[in-house]
This record gives structure tokens, sequence and C-alpha cells, in this order.
């Protein structure tokens, strides 16, 4: 029997070049403590480079999800992988990811230099080669002239940047940062967001930042984990999860949104509870229930009783902020006053207690947990 002949290449046949791995990598990864789930079985891939975001409320998971990456607790089920290496077998030193903490951990007797210096000393890295590095960590995070002070001689955002260049000086493949930036005071934290977003650009290395803070997450990441009770609830860029939640969670925990009961009228329309037209993005399914979701700054308020597919309300609050009104109104339709954020001039003629009819463009309406007739 002859050999078979190999086919020969293509003419112009591109070629094929293997995707690398993500940077990080978890497949069913779970944590259970006892009979308690901290963390429900967890799918995620976070990119090479990337500025990740882990967000949610206290108790969400999030921290669990960090510390089981840098191997700080071991994983109940499934597998971590970091550039495409099985870890979660590998004890947390041996993993090639540094942390940076909430209280930085820096050691108080010892200089600026030497506690950036420190991890190279204990990985018997030589003083030769440890000078320049540590000399650029500190030049990284804008910190070269204090190499000699003492931690305590330094502002809570100075020890933040030691903390950050103690963790970079080894070069990590990934940076874990566990709410680093929640015991500064808000403008302090407002500038150090714009730096660590600006060093993590500079040196190009995965970080994986856990936070509740809606606005620092926003502010910095790439993309984000919104989670909730154990569940990744959705991952996105900052734009998808604002614009485009998936779920009433993510809608409700990422700034404002109006939430408004609908179902699917007789000719197909979308109706509110009292029966009043409302506008819906193109039914996708054959749903019948449903909650719409609408963004304060996309709502129109008009006086009176003038749109077709609107409720009409009473207007229960108005505030001036600035470059911007907030105005409340209650429909007949709905529990809670529908809340719209308008350009200043347009809400002046909206006195409190004044009738005023509310609507949004279809396409920024976003249809939340539809329901079908025989799930009732």
């Amino acid at each position: 029997m002859s050999a078979p002949v190999p086919h020969p290449p293509t003419i112009g046949a591109e070629p094929q070049t293997q995707a690398p791995p993500p940077a990080i990598a978890l497949r069913g990864v779970s944590k259970r403590y006892g009979g308690q789930v901290a963390l429900e079985p967890l799918d995620l891939e976070i990119r090479e480079g990337e500025f990740f975001c882990l967000l949610g409320p206290s108790g969400c998971g999030k921290t669990t999800t960090l510390n089981l990456i840098g191997g700080f607790v071991e994983a109940t089920g499934g597998e971590i992988l970091i550039q495409g290496a099985r870890t979660d077998r590998v004890p947390p030193h041996k993993r090639n990811v540094n942390t940076v903490f909430q209280n930085y951990a820096l050691f108080p007797h010892l200089t600026v230099g030497d506690n950036v210096g420190f991890g190279l000393r204990m990985a018997h890295v030589s003083r030769r080669e440890a000078r320049p590095r540590i000399a650029e960590a500190l030049e990284l995070v804008g910190l070269t002239d204090l190499a000699d002070r003492l931690p305590t001689e330094l502002s809570g955002g100075q020890q933040q940047r030691v903390a950050v260049a103690r963790a970079l000086v080894n070069r990590p493949a990934v940076l874990l940062l566990d709410e680093p930036l929640g015991a500064l005071d808000l403008k302090l934290r407002k500038r150090l967001q714009i730096e660590l977003a600006q060093i993590h650009r500079e040196v190009g290395t995965t970080f994986v930042f856990v936070t509740h803070d809606q606005e620092e997450a926003m502010t910095m990441a790439d993309r984000i984990g919104v989670m909730n009770e154990g569940r990744l609830e959705q991952v996105g860029s900052p734009e998808e999860i604002y614009r485009r939640p998936a779920t009433r969670f993510v809608a409700d925990f990422i700034g404002e949104s109006n939430f408004v009961e609908v179902r699917r009228a007789q000719d197909g329309s979308v109706v509110a509870h009292d029966g009043s037209r409302v506008a819906c993005p193109p039914p996708e399914g054959d749903w019948q229930r449903a909650t719409l979701m609408v963004r304060p700054e996309s709502v129109r308020v008009i006086a009176g009783n003038g749109h077709p597919a609107g409720l009409v309300g009473t207007v229960v609050g108005s505030s001036f902020l600035g470059s911007f009104s907030r105005v409340a109104v209650q429909c007949e339709a709905l529990g809670m006053p529908i809340i719209a954020a308008l350009q200043a001039d347009a809400a002046a003629p909206l006195a409190n207690n004044a009738t005023a009819t509310v609507s949004w463009s279809p396409q920024d309406a976003v249809v939340l947990d539809p329901h079908m007739d025989n799930e009732e």
C-alpha cells in the first residue's frame, strides 16, 4: 500500500497562527466554606495587558475571586490558568502574580527604596541588577526623590504608589489590586485613579482591580465584571455595562436607572400597567411581560399631556445641579417617580405639582427579565 501523497500548500494561503492564551482563565472555579457558597462556578477570561475590574457590593465574591487567582485561598473546584499554565495547585509565592492590598503592607522600618526592592532581595537578585530596577519602578510612580524616606514620612497617596512600585518591580505577569484606593479621601482617590491607569498603559502588565465603587471601575477599566451573590452577572466594556445591562441588578448597581413594568398589548404595542403606550426597542422573542430600563439622561419631560408614547404624571421635585437639573415625575402607572436629568434651561418651566409627560426614544430603553404568558 503506497504512502499518501501530502497536499501542496494552497497558493496565497495565510499561515495559521495560534492565538496567545489569555492572561488569566478561570474554568468552573468555585469556592465553598462548609455549607456556605462564596463563589458559584465561574468561567472568565482576562486578556493579556488588560485593565480588568471586578465590581460589586460587599460579599459578592469579588475579593474571593482575586484571592483565588493569587493563591491566598484554595479553590473548591475548577481550574485557574495564568498565561496558559495551570496554577490552582501552585503555592502563592511561585505564581507569577503580585498583589497590592488596601493597607499597602509596607515595612515601617525600611526606606521606600528598600521596600520596593524587598521582593528582589527575596528572589536573590543581585544588588547590581536590583538598583536600576528599583530606580525604574520609583520613577514610574513618581517617587524617585523619596527613596530614602520611611513610610511614616509619606502621605497615604505616596504609600499607595510605593506599594504599586514594590509589586511591579518583580515584573509579574499579573498585578492584583484589592481596593487599594479605598482608604483615601475622594479628591486623592480620583487623582490616583488617573495615575494608576497611566501606569498600566506604560508597563502593559495585566491589572485585575477589585472595587465596590462603580465610578472607579468606569474610570479605569478596559472591561468590567459585575458580581452579585457569588455570581458573575455581566462582563463588558464600561459603555456596554452602562448602556446595555444584562440584568436588573447590573442596571441598578451601575449608575441611576428608571424601571417601568410593561406588557405587550393585543395590537403589538408596549404599554405600562395603566395602558399608557411607552417607547420600546423592537421586541426580541415572544415575551408578554418585561421590565424596561431607561437612564435619567435619556428621559424627556414636557409640560402637560402631549406625547402619544409617554407617561403622564406630576412633578414632585426639581433640583438644580449646575450643568443639569434632576427632575422627578410621579406617574400613576408606577410606584416610584421617574427621574430625568435635563439640561438646566429645559427644566425651568417645570414647577412642582405641575402636570408633565415623560418619554424616551425606543433605542434608549433596555428590555430586562422578559416573561412568557405560561410563566405567570
